[in-house]
This record gives C-alpha cells, structure tokens and sequence, in this order.
C-alpha cells in the first residue's frame, strides 16, 4: 500500500541473460579438438568400410565353400572391425592434428601456413614417437609437408 509523499522502492527490471556466442564456441580449441576428433571418426569409418571392400577378407577355402549367408555375415564382421579400426585411427589424428594448430594459432596471434605445418610435424612426430626418433623426424617431414601442400591449396589466390 502506498502513502502520498512516501516514494515506493522500484526493483530493478530483470536483466536478460547474455546471449550465447556460438562463434566464440565454435573457434575454441576444446570445440575444435573435439569436433575434428567425431568427423575423423565419422570420415574414417566410410574410407574404412570402403577399403575393405577390395581386400579379401579371408583365404580360408572353408569360408568360399561356405554358405552364402555365413559368407554374407563374416564379410560384414570384418568390414566392421576395419571399418571401427580406421575410424579411431582418423579421429586420433584429426584430433590430435587441430588441437595443436589451435594451440599455436592461439600462441603466435596469427593465422598462416606456419600455423598448420608446425601442427602437422607435430602430429606426426606424436604419432611415430613409438618408434623411434628417426621415425618421429620422418614423421614430422612428412606431415607437415602434407599439410603445408593442403594449406597453400587453400589459400591460393
């Protein structure tokens, strides 16, 4: 109840919540690390499933004596396993591949081809540390050639 003279307290109007950035999102490392990771996996399941249609799958004679549908059911067994096991491959290095260009993209302040073959040397060192230093050195030739060869493609005028 209001009095004449007594000015009543207002309450602030509610403050709308800020918008959600989803640019800001979406050039985060995290997001790009994890994202690369899931389209590696998704890619390298297709490439998988259509490499191991021209590979035998097996050349036990017994299996090409065996029924059609037992031949039908150990053909897809075996393009699964590929299938999975080049999915985890591509989202290993896809991943492994955009976080660390994240990272020094996010280091140097910049966003040009050193950017790119440092992360593919990188990458490939990671992946070829196992074994040895010579295979880490080739490794890291190797991927950040191919993706220096990648970047300028893209970047051509």
């Amino acid at each position: 109840m209001a009095f004449p003279g007594i000015p009543v307290p207002q309450t602030p109007p509610p403050q709308p919540s800020p918008p959600i950035d989803l640019q800001a999102i979406s050039e985060s490392c995290p997001f790009k690390f994890v994202f690369s990771g899931a389209a590696g996996f998704a890619l390298g399941g297709v490439f998988g499933m259509f490499m191991s249609s021209f590979e035998m799958a097996s050349t036990d004679p017994a299996l090409l004596d065996a029924p059609m549908k037992q031949q039908l059911k150990h053909t897809a067994k075996d393009m699964a396993a590929r299938s999975f096991s080049m999915a985890k491959n591509f989202a290993v290095v896809g991943a492994i591949f955009s976080g660390t260009e994240c990272i020094i993209e996010g280091y140097r302040a910049k966003n040009d081809v050193y950017n790119g073959t440092a992360a593919g040397c990188i990458t490939g060192a990671i992946l070829a540390a196992k074994a040895g230093p010579q295979a880490a050195a080739v490794g890291c030739a190797g991927f950040a050639a191919f993706s220096a060869a990648i970047d300028l493609y893209l970047r051509r005028e």
